[in-house]
């Protein structure tokens, strides 16, 4: 017999033992940290996230083995351009993996050493929350446009700052003045 898994209460162990895949599609609404993120505010609500849950548990000789899941999710958010600062549609994308380990200290020692990320194996999780972390992390430092969909003039805002000195007095030659001959002391 098969189980049903939830998204919201997701049993790792079991879903890892059986290998289980849950997918599915949810609105950007219900995903609030990721939905504040959107230059569109509410109206991005329906924007649709797809994400992608697979349960592997991975045997391993002479101990116990590990429950694994592997995630995909991807949507699309509006942010703003750092370079002309206009809006710029952005596709998000996270492939990760994660390992489940029984302990805190465990998972500090291997998540150094890891490429995958190394989690404390709990009862249940809320993959969503998980979906949405991930998202998160994907968003760029830097959103920008390949090219921008308006000229961006890189002058000066300032008089001030043309009407600057072509040649800037060097700022230690007040110290050659003091400069004592060691042959004279």
């Amino acid at each position: 017999m098969t189980k049903e898994f939830s998204v919201n209460r997701l049993e790792i162990k079991a879903f890892a033992h059986q290998n289980a895949s849950l997918e599915g599609e949810l609105p950007l609404g219900q995903l609030a940290r990721l939905l504040a993120e959107d230059q569109r505010g509410e109206a991005a609500a329906a924007e649709p996230v797809r994400w992608v849950l697979d349960g592997e548990w991975v045997e391993s000789t002479g101990g116990p083995g590990q429950a694994w899941l592997h995630l995909h999710a991807e949507t699309q958010v509006q942010l703003q351009c750092q370079r002309c600062m206009r809006p710029v549609d952005v596709a998000v994308e996270s492939s990760r993996s994660f390992r489940f380990v029984k302990d805190e200290a465990t998972a500090a020692a291997l998540d150094d050493e890891s490429e995958e990320d190394v989690l404390v194996l709990a009862p249940q999780i809320d993959a969503l929350e998980l979906i949405e972390d991930e998202l998160l992390m994907a968003l760029p430092m830097v959103p920008m446009h390949d090219i921008c969909p308006v000229d961006v003039k890189l002058e000066s805002a300032t008089q001030d700052f043309d009407d600057r000195p072509a040649e800037k007095a060097n700022p230690f030659a007040a110290l050659a003045s003091l400069r004592i001959d060691k042959n004279q002391s």
